[in-house]
């Protein structure tokens, strides 16, 4: 197997790309400046070296804390629970939410063979315990893994008296009724809010 096809098939494996998405960054990676192609690698090689899990909420960082974490203007007593460190970035983009932050880092998946201790749910129980938390947003996605991780999460916060609370599902803004589907129509009506 020449060089090519070996780069191929390590980007294939990078979730959202397939066979044909990686032999185009491959080829387009041959023909690009040596400088760029050298800088890329060496920034790739240092990446299990420099960046770690925060050791509070489980979100990628340089440092033991996260910026999240570590800024004292957010709302300690208000935790959001994401699946991956992308949900962070997603939800920070909304630019609505002053809250802290906890990484699952994965849902529960029976099928998958992941359980309840493979990902960070302990450590979730463990950090309410030790603050003052009001509230537990649980921001996992709309998925059966997600909707059993959501569950499974607010089973273990209730006898510790605290809100938990869980994303709005439901139809987005600008869209059509007729072209939502039965499980998302469904939803919108369940989460619906009053107007008086």
């Amino acid at each position: 197997m020449n060089s090519i096809d070996v780069l191929v098939n390590y980007l294939s494996r990078i979730p959202g790309l397939g066979q044909k998405s990686a032999r185009r960054i491959a080829y387009w990676l041959v023909k690009a400046d040596v400088s760029f192609v050298r800088e890329l690698g060496n920034l790739i090689s240092s990446l299990p070296d420099k960046i770690k899990k925060c050791r509070i909420c489980g979100m990628l960082s340089e440092t033991q804390v996260c910026e999240f974490c570590a800024d004292a203007t957010r709302n300690s007593s208000l935790i959001c629970v994401v699946e991956q460190p992308s949900d962070v970035f997603a939800i920070e983009a909304t630019r609505s939410y002053r809250g802290l932050y906890h990484v699952l880092n994965g849902v529960i998946s029976p099928l998958e063979g992941v359980g309840p201790d493979d990902i960070s749910i302990a450590e979730l129980i463990e950090r309410i315990k030790k603050a003052t938390v009001k509230e537990i947003i649980i921001a996992t996605n709309p998925t059966v893994e997600g909707d059993t991780t959501a569950l499974y999460i607010s089973r273990l916060i209730e006898p510790l008296g605290i809100k938990v609370s869980r994303l709005a599902l439901g139809l987005p803004v600008g869209g059509d009724l007729e072209y939502a589907d039965r499980t998302t129509l469904a939803r919108a009506l369940e989460g619906r809010q009053s107007l008086n």
